[in-house]
């Protein structure tokens, strides 16, 4: 069965959708209130599906909390119309928007496809000749090799090799490293990219290439 956290505000829309859903053996938790949903054991779940407009908090505080403690992909559903709020979510961490109304099949088809491509991700992370990073916990290992990270090298790096080839802003990697300090816009985050390579560097001088800057946007993992 495939656990869902939503955060919703309409119960009856949260029914429906469960409702359809449940044909699927997919079992839908929905919280009215975002603080009783953040604390309801986001880990235990596989998907969140989150509305934008919340009492008490806005969705996009959600996002950026969530991707801040927990690895779980996020399908935002709003009926929120603003294409800021699309892109700020997706900046944020989110893997999906599905503005509302829509047909629960195609939030279906989304769930599938999403749960689909987030477990080849996360086997990314294995060891592989590919790939040649392992992650035990909060320790990242590089060809068998333990690395000794810091929480904010620890958080950017786990971020680039779960979008191994795929460039990452320098706003997506600040909003999801969440130890990095507010002022980190510049040259700290430079600065954790230069001791990362340094480290991987220290195992193969060659590895310290594995991440490059892509001007103007942000760095990638290779």
């Amino acid at each position: 069965m495939i656990n869902i956290l939503m955060i919703e505000d309409d119960p009856e829309f949260a029914e429906l959708l469960s409702e359809y859903l449940s044909q699927y053996d997919i079992k839908i938790t929905n919280f009215e209130d975002p603080y009783l949903g953040l604390s309801a054991g986001v880990k235990k779940y596989d998907l969140l599906i989150l509305d934008l407009t919340l009492p008490g908090m806005d969705g996009l505080e959600v996002v950026e909390e969530v991707v801040r403690k927990y690895d779980i992909p996020i399908i935002i559903s709003s009926a929120r119309s603003d294409i800021q709020d699309k892109l700020d979510g997706f900046a944020l961490g989110a893997d999906d928007y599905l503005p509302k109304p829509y047909d629960p099949k195609e939030m279906y088809a989304r769930i599938t496809s999403l749960l689909r491509r987030f477990s080849k991700s996360q086997n990314t992370m294995a060891l592989s000749p590919q790939n040649d990073f392992e992650k035990k916990g909060d320790t990242l290992y590089f060809k068998g090799k333990a690395l000794s990270l810091t929480p904010a090298e620890f958080e950017v790096l786990s971020l680039l090799i779960k979008h191994q080839g795929i460039t990452q802003s320098r706003e997506q990697i600040i909003n999801t490293a969440g130890t990095m300090s507010i002022d980190s816009q510049g040259k700290s985050l430079d600065v954790i990219i230069s001791k990362i390579r340094t480290k991987l560097g220290e195992i193969n001088p060659d590895e310290s290439k594995r991440i490059q800057a892509v001007r103007g946007i942000g760095y990638k993992l290779v």
